[in-house]
């Protein structure tokens, strides 16, 4: 992955702020347990829901049922929002990543992906790889589990607290 531009934009931004260094960001995705995604429906209302999702090479990866609202928004348009963070006014890091969501059907990329999501969450979402797609472990009637990839345009992170501040990394 290219090391983002990382600039502060003091128009939101305390005087004495700093830009939130890349290093500090990436540390904030790969540990972020739950992502708040938003996609756009057919008749351009926006979409809004929970979901998990893992950091890995530089793309955020997060899963969706076929039949889920998300599944059938990105059929139309690929454009995603997901943010993670906190709910504190006076610390804390909240990320916002904007790019557009591509499937992943590739088995052997699964299977990586898979492990990752089993490891991150001590084996709580655990998930077969067949046919292009994720397949719930526990019940084979389960229907398919989507995986999207989304490459990051730019990332946004705000900092809380005193010296709050807005930075912005472009890739």
């Amino acid at each position: 992955m290219t090391t983002p531009v990382t600039t502060l934009d003091e128009r939101y931004s305390d005087p004495a702020a700093v830009a939130t260094e890349w290093d500090e960001t990436r540390r904030a995705l790969e540990s972020a347990e739950v992502f708040w995604i938003s996609t756009v429906r057919a008749d351009g209302r926006p979409h809004v829901t929970p979901c998990v999702a893992v950091w890995l090479g530089g793309a955020v990866y997060f899963d969706t049922g076929v039949t889920q609202q998300k599944a059938v928004n990105l059929t139309a348009n690929p454009h995603v929002v997901l943010t993670t963070g906190c709910n504190h006014w006076d610390s804390g890091l909240d990320v916002v990543v904007e790019g557009d969501a591509v499937r992943v059907t590739d088995d052997a990329v699964l299977t990586r992906l898979a492990e990752a999501w089993a490891t991150k969450w001590d084996g709580r979402f655990r998930f077969m790889v067949r046919d292009g797609c994720f397949r719930h472990e526990q019940d084979e009637g389960l229907p398919a589990v989507l995986v999207f990839s989304v490459t990051p345009t730019q990332i946004l992170a705000f900092t809380r607290g005193a010296l709050g501040g807005h930075t912005t990394h472009r890739f």
